[in-house]
């Protein structure tokens, strides 16, 4: 978590959403890592979750990441939840809830909903107050 909020960070200075992710392989190497870019890019998709997502499967070589853990600093969006459970990641840790907007237990629990043909485990609140800390000061700046 501690390398998902120094992703983070990386954020800010174009103004984006601090919210940092990283892909662990099953080992626990780290595949890819991400930061929010929608401001950056002019995308809507560049969340962290999903550019981490991709770039761990363009190192891999493989959409599936069976196996791997994404690490993110807020809980996943409805659209990185199911980018999460297309991408067959086997576990999402993540830090602060997202009472807003989130798909991983808050809001919804998309991730695990029995419909789905893949439902990773689920890891909520890790270095949960520092993630949400690091939220509440960007947007108390703004």
């Amino acid at each position: 978590m501690l390398l998902a909020l120094a992703e983070a960070g990386r954020a800010v200075p174009a103004g984006d959403v601090p919210v940092g992710a990283v892909v662990l392989s099953a080992d626990g190497t780290v595949l890819a890592t991400g930061f929010n870019e929608r401001e950056a890019s002019g995308d809507p998709t560049a969340h962290a979750e999903v550019l981490a997502l991709r770039r761990a499967a363009a190192r891999t070589g493989e959409w599936r990441l069976t196996g791997c853990t994404l690490v993110v600093t807020l809980e996943p969006c409805v659209m990185c939840a199911g980018a999460l459970v297309q991408s067959r990641v086997e576990r999402v840790v993540f830090g602060a809830w997202d009472d807003k907007a989130g798909a991983a237990g808050s809001l919804w629990d998309l991730v695990r909903d029995r419909r789905l043909n893949h439902r990773p485990e689920v890891v909520p609140g890790v270095l949960g107050e520092v993630c949400a800390d690091r939220l509440s000061a960007f947007f108390r700046a703004r």
